[in-house]
C-alpha cells in the first residue's frame, strides 16, 4: 500500500523536526570534541614532592581541654589572624587539661614548633603522635593555661 502525496507532507513537519534536533545534537557533540581537542583537562593528581615545598600554610585543629564553652570556636579567628589554616574545631576527650599542648600529627614536626613558638608554648609541650590517617598538620589542644598564651 501506497502513501498518498497529502499523508506524506502531514508526517514531513515531524520528520524535518527529528531531523533538525538530530543535527542540533550532532552540532553540540562536534562542538565539544573541537573544545576538548583545543583545551584538554588538566589531571588533578597530588604531588610527590615534599609537603613543606608544596605550601608554607598549616592546617590545624583546635581543640577544647579545659571545658570553657566556646574556647577553640572563640581562637579560631585570631589563629587564623596568625595565617594558620583552622580546618576543625571541637572538644578534646576530657576537660582537665592543666597546660596547652600542641601535638605534631604529620612528619613535619617543624610546623608544630612554628605553632608553638607563634602561641608562646614551650617546647616541651609538643608532642608527636605521626599518622597517615590525619589530613592535618598540627592539633592545639587549649589547656587551663590558655589565658597565658600569645593570642
Amino acid at each position: 500500500m501506497t502513501k498518498t502525496i497529502r499523508e506524506t507532507e502531514r508526517s514531513a513537519p515531524y520528520l524535518n523536526a527529528a531531523i533538525g534536533f538530530l543535527g542540533f545534537l550532532l552540532l553540540i557533540m562536534v562542538f565539544s570534541l573541537v573544545t576538548r581537542l583545543v583545551y584538554p583537562r588538566i589531571a588533578s593528581e597530588r604531588s610527590e614532592q615534599d609537603p613543606a615545598l608544596i605550601s608554607d600554610v598549616i592546617q590545624i585543629e583546635v581543640l577544647n581541654g579545659c571545658g570553657v564553652p566556646g574556647l577553640a570556636t572563640k581562637y579560631t579567628g585570631t589563629l587564623r589572624g596568625y595565617g594558620f589554616d583552622v580546618v576543625e574545631t571541637g572538644n578534646f576527650d576530657h576537660f582537665n587539661l592543666q597546660k596547652t599542648i600542641v601535638v605534631a600529627r604529620s612528619e613535619q614536626t617543624e610546623n608544630a614548633r612554628r605553632v608553638a613558638r607563634a602561641l608562646g608554648i614551650e617546647d616541651q609541650y609538643i608532642l608527636h603522635e605521626v599518622s597517615p590517617e590525619f589530613y592535618l598538620d598540627v592539633t592545639l589542644v587549649l589547656g587551663d593555661d590558655y589565658q597565658t598564651l600569645n593570642l
